[in-house]
């Protein structure tokens, strides 16, 4: 056979059939899902919930199902930015094929995206996330009956920088604000113009003086007003939001994902992340109920407890460390509600639930941000970060499904499964070799032994021969 080689210049074809412009075989894991979300209705659900926000007139926009499909994407492939998306999808045939797109059609462009999110409000995307659990509950993931769930938080770190903050009182940004102190100290005259060099060194040794405060009270993004300036948790400081998960301790579902304010208290958002969930719940056609919940010491406080005991819900959430608590001054529901919940955190139930709560609760987490994609977000204001995160949940649920029906909950799933298998073959056969080798070694010792024996024996039978 002749070696074929690479030609400088193709004359390009004028007409050529569909039958051979190349395809791809898809991918198993996105055909599975496709199959999925063709036999629970999704396209059609979503068309109709969509078609009040789209004009019966006019060029035909893109399908919201290919737009929600292609947030399902970014979740899957752990691509965080929109363009991401658009190029990831443009570049692979088996995605083209799991968006139904034709041969001349385009795949929307990051821009096109942009539009569909605008167009479609905070409530359609919750409406999703519902049809989620809906099918999780048809599916009997999602039981009927008492549900013990486990609430966390943890940080997004938004689309803004730190050195573009601005004074909420005066509007001046970092380096100005720091030419003014240096005047006001005498450092330098009103005239002069320092160095960032300069600004810089004035503004650690303001760090070493412990006057460098910066809070969010004084201070403000003006590209991402809705952000808030956090420490994050490899310790540096930035702007960024909260994310709370809601996740039923039993299927291991999340039932509500909410973003908040970075400054908002854990516990000021209990309360309504438990009913999100449970609106949630209902809106799926369960006749669950959420019952109790288990959380971190963060959200330890009377009133949440209180609110929880009045809701009917059973707390497990560990009390922080303080000193000798006064109840003379409190109503008796507040030391009831305290003291109801320290008695169930002590039980070796409540010991489970915190280890089960910390397992679970964090394992969505690196799901939804580290995989996902989602611990850094590329969209700017707080209702545009919440529907992202809230599809992202979606696709974390439908991935827990394909695991639990079909064996595989992403598509790189099957990457560790090859890698897997190719290493328990390879420990197979060092296993085969090291027994081969065994019983090489123990046929030499025993041939050795027989020899000697025979030899032995022929020595004796000579000396009594003697």
């Amino acid at each position: 056979m002749g070696m074929g080689r690479r030609p400088g210049e193709r004359q390009q074809e004028l007409w050529i059939a569909t039958s051979r412009v190349a395809s791809a075989p898809g991918h198993i894991f996105y055909d599975k899902l496709n199959g999925f979300l063709d036999e629970a209705g999704f396209d059609a659900f979503v068309e109709e919930l969509c078609e009040p926000f789209y004009k019966q007139a006019g060029r035909r926009s893109i399908p919201p199902g290919r737009y929600f499909c292609m947030l399902l994407i970014g979740y899957f492939e752990g691509i965080d930015s929109q363009r991401g998306i658009a190029w990831r999808c443009s570049d692979s045939l088996s995605l083209r094929r799991f968006l139904f797109l034709a041969t001349d059609e385009d795949v929307p462009d990051h821009s096109s995206l942009t539009r569909v999110r605008n167009r479609l409000p905070l409530e359609v995307h919750e409406k999703v996330f519902e049809f989620v659990l809906e099918v999780a509950r048809k599916k009997k993931l999602l039981k009927d009956g008492n549900l013990c769930v486990g609430v966390d938080a943890t940080t997004l770190e938004a689309n803004a920088a730190m050195k573009t903050i601005v004074r909420r009182d005066t509007g001046e940004s970092w380096p100005e604000y720091v030419r003014r102190l240096m005047i006001e100290e005498g450092v330098i005259d009103e005239d002069d113009d320092p160095t960032d060099e300069e600004l810089r060194r004035f503004d650690k040794d303001r760090s070493k003086w412990g006057k460098k405060k910066v809070s969010n009270e004084e201070w403000a993004s003006p590209t991402d007003p809705d952000s808030r300036i956090l420490k994050m948790k490899d310790g540096r400081t930035h702007l960024a939001y909260k994310g709370e998960h809601t996740v039923d301790l039993d299927s291991e579902l999340i039932l509500a994902a909410d973003v908040h304010h970075g400054t908002d208290s854990d516990t000021a958002t209990i309360i309504e992340s438990i009913a999100t969930a449970q609106r949630h719940v209902a809106a799926a056609g369960s006749e669950a109920a959420i019952n109790e919940v288990a959380a971190d010491k963060g959200y330890h406080s009377n009133t949440v407890l209180v609110d929880c005991q009045e809701a009917g819900v059973r707390t497990y959430i560990p009390e922080r460390e303080t000193g000798k608590r006064t109840w003379h001054d409190k109503p008796l529901e507040v030391e009831r509600a305290f003291r109801n919940n320290r008695r169930r955190v002590k039980r070796s139930k409540g010991r489970w639930l915190q280890r089960l709560r910390s397992e679970l609760v964090e394992r969505t987490f690196a799901h939804v941000c580290e995989t996902g994609g989602a611990r850094r977000t590329w969209l700017r204001g707080l209702e545009n970060v919440r529907k992202r995160y809230t599809i992202q949940a979606a696709a974390r649920n439908l991935g827990l499904m394909m695991r639990r029906l079909f064996g595989i909950g992403t598509p790189r799933s099957l990457q560790g499964a090859a890698a897997a298998f190719c290493t328990l073959i390879w420990g197979l056969r060092r296993l085969l070799w090291r027994l081969e080798t065994f019983r090489a070694a123990f046929r030499r010792q025993t041939a050795s032994n027989a020899s000697f024996t025979a030899t032995y024996f022929r020595a004796t039978e000579k000396l009594a021969a003697v």
